[in-house]
């Protein structure tokens, strides 16, 4: 006769459940409600001065004061619950953080003006007039953007090559003085004022065409000295993350150096140079000073860049708020139109640098 043995119930222990305090942690939404508790402080303190003065409510101190108690205030909860080291890391990603809207807050503005007031006179005829024998309200850009567009085009047309060679010189083939003063020559470069770049090409153009003498070629030049070091700076640091090895198993193959540079080197780093090139473009396409000395101004259009005066957006605005007429709000609501056709240019030539940038890039190239 077989015994069988009853089992014995088994006693399950309860798991003490843990919040997120009790575990050394805040909650998730801890941060959140801080921030809104110290933008509450800040809300309540400045409408407690506004009931007692004269001034209307402030509510970008308000939400710039309840960020700077928010910073102390995410420490100290975080000291008391998660310890130094977590308290620490959170102090630094709120500052991070802070700085980043701070950031943030003076190009949103820009940008918000700019679409606001330029709206005003974004139409049909903007686009398509000039300012000849124009005085008041009506006119149009279009003899602006004809001479940035021309003016922009041709220093890039001459900039380019040169610092892309010089570039591939510096990286490739340059050793010893030479190659050190060259370098020095481009840092320097790099911090000249504008104006200087204006008044060289100026008095450039004065040796052979006299003085006084002012067209869109010397404007273009003028604009080349700028954009020569920003080419070769950048264009200089992509090729040197170019990685050796492909270097060195294209001469394996037998390649010659300049083949090599031609065929491995410039397609590995063609999108870093594209955006390298439109960020030079962007740095001078908004210059106003040399423009002003070295290509002037005018109220018509002009196709030619060796024979005469030519406009640019830069200068347009500058004009259109410094002498304004009657009424002045025509003349105010040109700049802003400008000011804001000249962004859009920017932006559009950041666009088609990404996607020549992802078409030539090696996967897509291949």
């Amino acid at each position: 006769m077989t015994m069988t043995t009853k089992p014995e119930p088994t006693t399950s222990v309860a798991t003490p459940i843990q919040n997120s305090l009790t575990a050394g942690r805040l909650p998730t939404p801890a941060p959140w409600l801080i921030l809104g508790a110290a933008i509450a402080v800040s809300a309540a303190i400045f409408g407690v001065m506004g009931l007692a003065g004269e001034a209307g409510y402030n509510w970008g101190g308000a939400l710039l004061v309840g960020a700077l108690l928010y910073i102390p205030s995410i420490w100290l909860f975080s000291m008391l619950v998660e310890g130094r080291r977590r308290a620490m890391d959170r102090l630094v990603t709120a500052l991070v953080t802070g700085a980043f809207v701070l950031a943030m807050i003076p190009l949103i503005s820009l940008t918000i003006t700019v679409i606001t007031f330029g709206l005003n006179r974004f139409d049909a005829d903007f686009f398509t007039m000039s300012m000849r024998n124009v005085t008041g309200e009506g006119g149009g850009v279009l003899h602006a953007i004809v001479g940035t567009l021309l003016m922009t085009g041709t220093a890039a047309i001459i900039s380019i090559p040169i610092g892309l060679m010089t570039s591939i010189y510096l990286v490739e083939y340059g050793r010893g003085q030479l190659a050190r003063g060259i370098t020095f020559l481009v840092d320097v470069m790099t911090g000249i004022p504008s104006i200087v770049a204006g008044l060289f090409a100026y008095a450039l153009f004065s040796i052979f065409l006299g003085p006084g003498t002012r067209t869109g070629i010397a404007g273009a030049v003028a604009l080349a000295v700028l954009m020569i070091p920003v080419v070769v700076r950048s264009s200089e640091e992509m090729l040197r993350l170019v990685p050796n090895e492909l270097r060195e198993a294209s001469y394996a193959l037998g390649v010659p150096k300049w083949l090599t540079i031609v065929k491995v080197v410039l397609p590995t780093s063609i999108a870093g140079i594209t955006t390298g090139i439109m960020l030079s473009i962007a740095r001078v396409i908004g210059e106003t000073a040399p423009l002003l000395i070295a290509a002037g101004f005018t109220q018509s259009m002009n196709w030619n860049l060796f024979d005469g005066r030519m406009s640019s957006l830069p200068v347009f605005v500058y004009t259109q708020y410094a002498n304004q007429g009657n009424p002045p709000e025509a003349y105010l609501d040109r700049a802003w139109a400008a000011a804001l056709t000249l962004i859009l240019i920017v932006m559009a030539l950041n666009l088609i640098a990404r996607l020549v940038a992802r078409f030539f890039a090696p996967k897509f190239g291949r």
